[in-house]
């Protein structure tokens, strides 16, 4: 039972939440970019948290069922379509086999998320199931067969724009510079960045004169580069670097990162990590009573 990648759209991989535990070989989390929209694609299908999904960036793929399928949309809006009739942002709908569902381009944000009920069956490297390529056309993705509902999210629910507001802590050379040069500016994200990070434009920051030894970096670590330039490392990003680390992104505020889109401005404020710790907390708390409402309605019809 399998799902034919007839267009394989920009950057689009399978996912889960992420290979953690291996950071030390040099190897980075992965997994979904927007984790809160990644998590919903799954619970609106009923399927456990872990369960690998399809992340894309800006453009969707295009997909041809080979058996009838359950699938789920959640990310900024974009036009579906099955066969040319247009799903008018549904969430969760039966794609049937031998017909062909069409992602078009996100008209906001970076990152949308496919979900198949059951999930994509795909090769466990390292503790996660998240690609290490993007897939490519004529690919086929074992899934099961199943069926759900046509249903849209309710109106709370549903993916938001993100703010350009990011809250960061202290990073470990923050006191090399002065906070002004943070705190008092928007920064633009420039086209270039990706999975691995954000690359912003904004006033040049003044640069050590020496060269820093590589120190561990992580998702959220937000680094001065040698051209006064700030770095912002995404889920892809290197385990080490050896730029001066100035702030932090809280973890609550990474599924921002995820859904930037270049030219985007943004801009920081600062936070105890007392505070950092307490938002994660609510914000899995929302997560967990959403998802739990979702999986509980979705056994209902599914």
């Amino acid at each position: 039972m399998t799902i034919s990648v007839i267009e394989s759209g920009l950057h689009t991989l399978v996912v889960d939440q992420g290979r953690f535990g291996s950071r030390h070989q040099g190897i980075p989390w992965s997994g979904a970019a927007d984790y809160h929209s990644y998590n919903l694609c799954n619970a609106i299908l009923g399927n456990e948290d872990n369960t690998p999904a399809l992340e894309f960036s800006l453009v969707g793929p295009t997909l041809k069922a080979n058996v009838d399928l359950a699938l789920s949309y959640i990310g900024p809006p974009c036009q579906l379509e099955i066969d040319g009739a247009n799903l008018n942002n549904l969430n969760t709908f039966p794609l049937k086999a031998g017909e062909t569902l069409k992602t078009g381009s996100c008209i906001t944000g970076v990152r949308g998320y496919l979900g198949v009920k059951g999930g994509i069956n795909v090769t466990n490297i390292l503790g996660s199931n998240s690609s290490l390529e993007p897939i490519k056309a004529k690919t086929k993705l074992l899934c099961n067969e199943g069926w759900c509902m046509r249903s849209r999210l309710p109106e709370e629910w549903r993916w938001q724009e993100p703010k350009g507001l990011i809250r960061v802590t202290h990073g470990a050379e923050f006191s090399s510079f002065k906070a002004s040069a943070l705190f008092d500016k928007d920064f633009l994200v420039d086209q270039s960045s990706n999975r691995m990070g954000l690359r912003l434009s904004g006033p040049p920051f003044p640069t050590p004169k020496h060269e820093m030894l590589s120190e561990p970096v992580c998702p959220g670590t937000v680094q001065v580069a040698r051209d006064g330039q700030l770095l912002v490392l995404g889920v892809d990003g290197q385990t080490i670097g050896g730029y001066p680390r100035i702030a932090q992104v809280i973890r609550a505020d990474l599924d921002i990162l995820g859904q930037l889109r270049p030219g985007s401005k943004i801009s920081f404020t600062l936070v105890t990590e007392s505070d950092a710790e307490k938002f994660w907390h609510d914000k899995l708390k929302i997560i967990s009573t959403i998802s739990l409402q979702l999986r509980t309605a979705s056994g209902l019809f599914l």
